[in-house]
């Protein structure tokens, strides 16, 4: 059950954003749901190693390129995903801040692991 909880509140998140930022447009929620799932496993699969790789010269710009492969990312789902739709570089970097915010923010109202 958090597992779909935290799918519907990623959605709810890229939906808002996309909402609050010109230059980006989400077609529909269930686009909005997709969105939040690929930009999810992109940014664990693709950002992780990308990061891993970048190491060095990530701890030398104090995480600035670790930003910069986040929005990176955005802009790759946005390639890939029909329906959501980024105008350039820096609405996909305002999107990722956005994004990130609201996601700390619905990370309070999301349910809690009992152990």
């Amino acid at each position: 059950m958090k597992f779909i909880i935290e799918i519907l509140l990623g959605g709810l998140a890229v939906a808002i954003a996309a909402y609050l930022i010109p230059g980006v447009v989400v077609d529909n929620f269930l686009t909005a749901i997709v969105a939040g799932l690929l930009l999810g496993f992109v940014n664990a699969t693709i950002g992780t190693l990308l990061r891993i790789l970048t190491f060095p010269i990530n701890f030398i710009t104090l995480g600035l390129l670790s930003f910069l492969i986040t929005v990176g990312m955005v802009l790759l789902v946005d390639h890939l995903i029909k329906g959501f739709d980024t105008s350039g570089f820096f609405s996909a970097m305002i999107f990722a801040i956005v994004l990130s915010l609201l996601k700390m923010i619905f990370s309070i109202f999301s349910p809690k692991d009992e152990d």
